[in-house]
């Protein structure tokens, strides 16, 4: 894999957690894998690697299965299983982005929280740095192991244990809004939010138990639009794609608030 030359841009982060929900490996609105969505992101992920980034993925699986969906149907299903499914899926989608990445000539760990020898490597954090600082890019499967724990969750906690310095929150809309701007014309996208304007708000892009790890540790967190082509590699570069959201702020308020 080639790297970017000394005189070209550079990653502005040395590593970097993205976090890739389950829709990014479907088309909108349709459950399953779609391998055209998967190449996609692979593309992205393979060109951001070469600005010199160290990248760890960590992997939803809602295109496949939601443990929450159980629950709603009131089924035989514990919730508890219903969760561990979940994570199951998860190292599903990580096989399929292991073998796009690796099919454009880059180097990939596959990595779950829970054992799976025959497919994966177990997490193990000292590992898991060393793939990173060798310049393989890592995927985290499995969420925590631990039921009752979203993807958000896993992303920021993984982020903390491999010291990232920024948590990048891959969506299918352009950053944070006012409101959900699928359903209201009118929402406003927010540039830059604070953790206290994220949870005060509750505005529900990113699960609220991952904003207040992040906000402990002070590890910022980029939420954007991965659908649009060469934002991957925007959000590794330090460029502003989407909302930033810091202890800081400051936010830009809807009119009338």
């Amino acid at each position: 894999m080639s790297e970017a030359g000394s005189s070209g841009p550079r990653s502005r982060y040395k590593r970097v957690l993205l976090k890739i929900s389950g829709e990014g490996f479907s088309h909108g609105g349709e459950r399953g894998i779609a391998m055209d969505a998967v190449v996609h992101l692979a593309e992205q992920t393979v060109r951001a690697s070469r600005y010199g980034a160290q990248i760890a993925i960590v992997l939803g699986g809602g295109n496949i299965l939601r443990g929450a969906q159980f629950k709603a149907a009131n089924t035989a299903i514990l919730e508890a299983t219903a969760h561990y499914m979940g994570m199951l899926a998860t190292v599903i989608n990580g096989l399929a982005l292991q073998d796009a990445i690796e099919s454009l000539g880059a180097d990939t760990r596959l990595m779950t929280a829970i054992r799976m020898d025959g497919v994966a490597e177990p997490y193990i954090r000292r590992r898991a740095r060393r793939h990173l600082e060798k310049g393989r890019i890592v995927l985290l499967a499995g969420g925590t192991g631990s039921p009752f724990v979203t993807t958000d969750t896993a992303a920021a906690q993984r982020a903390l244990e491999l010291e990232a310095e920024v948590l990048l929150k891959a969506t299918r809309v352009d950053g944070v809004y006012s409101d959900d701007p699928e359903r209201n014309p009118h929402a406003v996208l927010y540039g830059e939010l604070s953790y206290d304007d994220m949870r005060g708000r509750n505005l529900r892009v990113m699960d609220g138990e991952a904003v207040a790890k992040c906000q402990e540790h002070n590890l910022p967190i980029m939420v954007f639009n991965f659908k649009k082509e060469g934002n991957i590699e925007r959000a590794v570069l330090g460029e502003r794609v989407g909302t930033l959201i810091t202890r800081a702020g400051p936010a830009r308020r809807p009119s009338g608030q």
